[in-house]
C-alpha cells in the first residue's frame, strides 16, 4: 500500500472549523473597502518572472531568494507564483488600459507564494488583501490608506496595534544617501553578518532593517534618509503626519523603515503587533509613484498596502474576538420514506424563503438525529415522521435561546412564517 500523501509543507489546508473566521474576514473587508470606493480586480497566480525581476527588484530577497519560478514546459517561458500583488496589479492596469487619464481605486485578494522556512504566521503560500490607488500624486491618499487600516481594526474588534512612519524620498535623494551609507556600511564591514555583507553593495537600505542584535547600535548611527529629503518629499511627509495628526492616528517616526521591495518611495508604513511574536507586521505599504512607468505604462503614481490575512486571523484569535455565529437557522429531522420526501420539499420552502436549512439524511433514530440537530447549532429542529407527513403537519422545537425545549405542532407551509417571525 502507498504511503498517504500530505500537503506541502507551509501550504496548508483552511479546515471547516476555521473558515467561519475566514468568511466573517472576507465579508467585513468587502464593506470597509466599498465604503471607501474601491474596486475589485482580480489577477492570475501565474505571471512572467521578468514583472517581479523588473517590479519588485533583481536584488530582494524575493527575486534573489523567495520564488517559486519554472519555464513552462509548452513554450519555454520563465513564470513565477507570484509573489506579490502590487506588480500584477500594475500590470493589469497597464494591459487594460486602466490607468490613461483616469484615477483608479483598486483592491485584490487571494494567494501569493514565497519559498520561505514556514513558521507561525509566515507560509510559503499564504493570503493578502492588497488596496492600490493610482493618479494621486498628493498626500491626501497616503493617510487615507493608513486612517482606513485604522477603521478596519476596529471594524474587526481588534485593539493595540501600532503604526509605524517613514519617507524614502525620492529617487535622487535615496541615491546620495545610498552612496553615503556605503560608504558607512564599507567602515562596519567587520560587523556586518552574511546577509549585510550581500546586500552591502546591492540594497544597502535593507542592511538597516537588521533583526540581528550585533548590528543594531551600528544601524541606529547610520546616516539616515530623513537628513537628505528635498523640500518636495519633506512637505509631502510632513503633510501626510498633520493628516494623521487631524484623524488623531497615533504614530512612531522609524527612520529604519524601508519595506522589503525596491519600488517604495516617499510614505512607507506599517502596522504592527506585539502578541504575534516574531511575526509582527500585519499590514504594509507605501508610495511607488515610479513603478508604473518601470513596467512600461506611462508616469502615473501609485500608493497602496498589502494586508497578511493569515497573520491578521491569528490575531483576532489571540485577542479572542468573538465572530457572528455560522450556524443554520433549522435542522429538519425525518424518519421514513413518505417523511423524507416531505422533509425535502419543506427543507426547499424554508430555503426559498432565505432561512439556512440542514436537511438530515442517512437514517438514524430520532434520538440520534437531535443530536446532530444540537451539535450543529442550530436554532430550530423541524421534526417530520410518517404520521405528520401524512396530514401534512410538522413539530417545530426551540433548540437555543430563550424558550429552548418548547415545541408546537403546526402545517408544515407555515413553518417559515413562524421561523422567521422568532428570529
Amino acid at each position: 500500500m502507498s504511503k498517504t500523501i500530505s500537503g506541502i509543507r507551509g501550504m496548508n489546508d483552511v479546515l471547516p472549523a476555521d473558515s467561519p473566521r475566514w468568511l466573517h474576514f472576507e465579508a467585513v473587508v468587502r464593506d470597509w473597502l466599498a465604503a471607501y470606493g474601491y474596486q475589485q480586480l482580480r489577477t492570475p497566480i501565474v505571471e512572467a518572472t521578468a514583472l517581479f525581476v523588473r517590479g519588485v527588484g533583481e536584488h530582494t530577497d524575493i527575486v534573489e531568494k523567495e520564488m517559486y519560478a519554472f519555464e513552462d514546459s509548452l513554450n519555454g517561458e520563465q513564470l513565477v507564483l507570484r509573489p506579490e500583488g502590487t506588480a500584477g496589479c500594475v500590470r493589469a492596469c497597464i494591459e487594460h488600459g486602466l490607468l490613461y487619464n483616469q484615477t483608479q481605486r483598486l483592491w485584490y485578494t487571494g494567494p501569493m507564494f514565497r519559498h520561505e522556512r514556514p513558521q507561525k504566521g509566515r507560509y510559503r503560500q499564504f493570503h493578502q488583501v492588497g488596496v492600490e490607488a493610482f493618479g494621486f500624486a498628493g498626500p491626501e491618499v497616503d493617510a487615507e490608506l493608513i486612517v482606513m487600516l485604522a477603521d478596519l481594526w476596529q471594524r474587526l474588534g481588534l485593539t493595540g496595534l501600532s503604526l509605524e512612519l517613514n519617507s524614502l524620498g525620492d529617487a535622487a535623494e535615496r541615491a546620495a544617501h545610498r552612496a553615503e551609507l556605503i560608504a558607512y556600511l564599507e567602515q562596519h564591514v567587520d560587523i556586518l553578518d552574511e546577509d549585510g555583507k550581500r546586500r552591502l553593495h546591492t540594497n544597502p537600505l535593507r542592511v538597516l532593517d537588521t533583526k540581528n542584535p550585533a548590528m543594531q547600535a551600528m544601524a541606529e548611527h547610520a546616516p539616515k534618509l530623513s537628513d537628505f529629503l528635498g523640500a518636495e518629499s519633506h512637505t509631502h511627509f510632513e503633510r501626510v503626519k498633520a493628516l494623521l495628526d487631524d484623524a488623531s492616528i497615533a504614530y512612531k517616526l522609524n527612520n529604519r523603515l524601508v519595506r522589503g521591495l525596491d519600488y517604495y518611495n516617499r510614505t512607507v508604513f506599517e502596522w504592527t503587533t506585539t502578541e504575534l511574536g516574531a511575526q509582527a507586521t500585519v499590514a504594509a505599504g507605501g508610495r511607488y509613484d515610479g513603478l508604473v512607468e518601470q513596467l512600461g505604462g506611462k508616469p502615473c503614481p501609485g500608493v497602496g498596502f498589502g494586508i497578511g490575512i493569515e497573520r491578521l486571523l491569528l490575531l483576532t484569535e489571540a485577542q479572542s474576538v468573538s465572530i457572528p455565529a455560522n450556524a443554520p437557522d433549522v435542522y429538519l429531522i425525518n424518519d421514513g420514506e413518505a417523511a423524507g420526501r416531505a422533509a425535502f420539499k419543506t427543507a426547499n420552502a424554508l430555503r426559498a424563503a432565505g432561512l439556512k436549512v440542514v436537511l438530515h439524511a442517512g437514517g438514524g433514530s430520532f434520538k440520534s438525529q437531535f443530536k446532530k440537530a444540537d451539535a450543529s447549532g442550530a436554532r430550530f429542529a423541524v421534526v417530520i415522521g410518517e404520521s405528520e407527513a401524512e396530514v401534512g403537519t410538522a413539530n417545530l422545537k426551540r433548540l437555543t435561546g430563550d424558550g429552548a425545549g418548547e415545541q408546537i405542532t403546526l402545517p408544515q407551509a407555515e413553518l417559515a412564517a413562524r421561523i422567521t417571525a422568532t428570529a
